[in-house]
């Protein structure tokens, strides 16, 4: 994998707070109640270009930024699905191309797109081409923890109802009773490309949502996700995956194994970046 398709070459990358740029709209809405924006880089070509977004935050190591959120919604039966934004034609440079994106994204003022995963060669994946044919659910993967494994084989629908012991699991990891997380993929189905995710089923994430806007539209009965692709080196991290997260502080985060990043999936922040342009069709 070279270098472009991994993430954009860092071009006078800053560090924002708020009422710096943009003021409050650029101000993170962590749950820890800091605020915070990542770093931003520059420009790129058509498509893709400078983007905010949702993330779960860096909090260490040598990631330029948080993992982008997925918004999830469940349905009827307990099936859990990422949310894809509205397909849209529009006009760029003179020419009408289709677009996934959504504008104040359940009247939280939040613009949400396909751009929001648009690193890591991610924007070359069937999955993020907008008009992949997908219903967009949640597959468990090979299952990167012992209940998930015995509960599903590769491929089946994530639940939400098969998390009940979320108020206490624990894998002698960190601490305990944090919240019970499963890995999957999203808009793979029938494709050769994983778009790789992590599910997180926790009580902080529901009081949290209770005074927070933008967690009670994009989470639902606690539960969050994201793409799980480090913003370093494109690996892909795990939450309590690794015993020797410890070591550098994210046994109770999300820890990347390959070169110690650590994301904290409690703490939402919005996130300025560059993302890369999708290839033409």
């Amino acid at each position: 994998m070279s270098d472009s398709d991994k993430y954009p070459a860092d071009s006078g990358r800053r560090r924002f707070v708020k009422g710096v740029v943009g003021g409050a709209a650029l101000a993170g809405v962590g749950t820890t109640g800091a605020a915070a924006v990542n770093s931003a880089t520059s420009s790129t070509g058509s498509g893709g270009g400078p983007t905010q977004a949702y993330a779960i935050e860096n909090t260490g190591g040598p990631a330029p930024r948080g993992m982008p959120q997925i918004p999830i919604e469940i349905d009827d039966e307990g099936y859990i699905r990422g949310v894809w934004p509205e397909v849209q034609t529009v006009t760029q440079n003179g020419v009408e191309v289709e677009l996934a994106i959504t504008e104040d994204y359940q009247g939280t003022g939040v613009t949400y797109s396909q751009d929001w995963f648009q690193y890591c060669g991610v924007q070359t994946y069937d999955g993020l081409n907008p008009t992949f044919e997908s219903d967009n659910y949640f597959r468990s993967d090979n299952g990167a923890y012992d209940w998930q494994s015995e509960t599903y084989s590769a491929g089946d629908r994530l639940n939400v109802n098969d998390f009940d012991e979320y108020e206490t699991w624990g894998n002698g990891i960190g601490q305990a009773g944090l919240g019970m997380p499963a890995t999957g993929t999203w808009r793979s189905q029938d494709t050769e490309d994983t778009m790789p995710i992590q599910v997180l089923r926790s009580t902080r994430i529901e009081e949290a949502a209770q005074d927070n806007e933008w967690l009670a539209a994009s989470t639902d009965q606690g539960v969050i996700a994201w793409l799980n692709k480090c913003t370093h080196f494109c690996c892909v991290p795990g939450y309590k995956q690794a015993a020797s997260s410890a070591t550098f502080g994210g046994e109770d985060g999300v820890y990347c194994q390959c070169h110690q990043s650590v994301y904290d999936p409690f703490s939402i922040v919005e996130t300025l970046f560059t993302a890369l342009p999708r290839p033409s069709e």
